[in-house]
């Protein structure tokens, strides 16, 4: 492990077993929180997916003419998870345009491959730039960049292309037979096809070795990669059906982890209940380990709580004001009368020295005085400022 690691794991473990592990009781707690919000919305998309109906292009109409059922009073009822229309449609991809043109002519805005040439309705290129970090000749790094990674500039660069496309049925297809995909407000992850994948070599500059002289980050190389989204490619289609016009579309719910997917609906019900499982299990038992953390840094710290309380009281008590009692006898002691300079009290001019401090000695203090010095916080002696453990009363013989 490089010393960055080390100091990044050293900084983070600290933080995590701060206030007796709280910071990380909470962390845990937030996790667990998340997982089965997951859970749960993961369970209804899985619900969702069970019931929703899987069919081919051609058998569309069927599912947007289904009869209306009526109840005993003669009403007719809609069921709810056919009134949203949620199906599964498998199908070819195939540029929109293609529905407006003959069998004969070309397919006209067909997307074309920058590196593959291949003939596409969506195409994805992205450029990484890979870095090098050296610490130099001296020795130099940055510290800031030690704990937390990397610096923040651009790193990856994405292009996306996209034209208006349908899905057709497979082997056949009348001018009737597709339906529209709709990809507006559309984020679920697309079943792209890589292309192209090569890494290319930066050529080194007199900018890039005063970077690698005084540790910092260089480019070394850029990654080159293109996806595309190919005609022809056989991909199923989960979302919200609607009918316009006779034109069939269908939009992607935002309920759903799937809109264009290589799964079937098989697949995306193992994939689901699988997640689902593995989801409420973390919940579970991160949510326990959480909850003992967080019981056992309570306690601790409600524990220090009640002994500093305590050792605050006894400190008060200590320290609290001489009652009246105590003054008058210790004034009946103590003469207050013609008392010379050289033998008064430091601190209050009015009574004769009586208590000697210890260690350091000095009788500069009466009686009172020193009791109230010895109940500071920090006693020290009026005279030396040495740390003061005790005093004693001296007497005259």
């Amino acid at each position: 492990m490089s010393s960055h690691e080390q100091a990044l794991a050293s900084l983070v473990s600290q933080l995590a077993l701060s206030f007796d592990g709280a910071v990380l009781g909470v962390a845990l707690a937030y996790a667990a929180v998340r997982s089965l919000l997951k859970f749960t919305s993961n369970s209804k998309a899985l619900h969702k997916i069970r019931k929703a109906p899987c069919v081919t292009v051609s058998d569309l109409r069927s599912i947007l003419d289904v009869p209306q059922s009526s109840d005993e009073n003669g009403n007719q009822n809609i069921d709810q998870d056919r009134s949203q229309n949620l199906v599964i449609v498998r199908g070819q991809v195939e540029s929109k345009s293609a529905t407006d043109s003959n069998w004969g002519s070309l397919r006209p805005n067909v997307l074309i491959g920058h590196e593959s040439g291949d003939k596409a309705v969506i195409v994805q290129r992205t450029q990484t730039c890979i870095y090098n970090e050296w610490k130099g000749f001296f020795g130099w790094t940055s510290d800031i960049r030690a704990i937390f990674g990397r610096s923040l500039r651009e790193q990856e660069s994405t292009s996306l292309r996209a034209i208006p496309f349908v899905l057709v049925e497979g082997g056949r297809w009348p001018s009737t037979d597709f339906i529209i995909v709709n990809m507006d407000g559309s984020r679920h992850p697309l079943p792209l096809t890589t292309v192209y994948h090569q890494l290319q070599p930066i050529d080194a500059s007199p900018y890039t070795f005063l970077q690698a002289l005084f540790g910092h980050e260089y480019p070394v190389g850029l990654l080159d990669e293109e996806k595309i989204l190919p005609l022809g490619k056989e991909i199923n289609a989960v979302g919200i059906l609607s009918n316009s016009n006779g034109i069939h579309e269908i939009k992607s719910c935002k309920d759903l982890p799937y809109f264009l997917s290589d799964m079937t609906k098989d697949q995306m019900v193992l994939d689901l209940a699988f997640k689902s499982k593995v989801l409420l299990w973390s919940g579970i038992i991160l949510g326990s380990v959480s909850i003992g953390i967080l019981g056992y840094a309570f306690m601790r710290n409600w524990n220090r709580w009640k002994q500093w309380r305590q050792l605050r009281q006894s400190q008060e008590q200590s320290q609290g004001i001489i009652s009246d009692a105590e003054v008058s006898q210790i004034d009946e002691e103590d003469e207050t009368g013609d008392v010379p300079d050289g033998q008064l009290c430091v601190i209050c001019l009015m009574r004769r020295r009586r208590s000697a401090f210890v260690p350091c000695g000095h009788l500069v203090c009466c009686q009172l005085c020193s009791i109230s010095v010895e109940r500071e916080v920090s006693p020290k002696c009026p005279l030396c400022r040495q740390a003061v453990r005790s005093s004693i009363r001296i007497f005259e013989c």
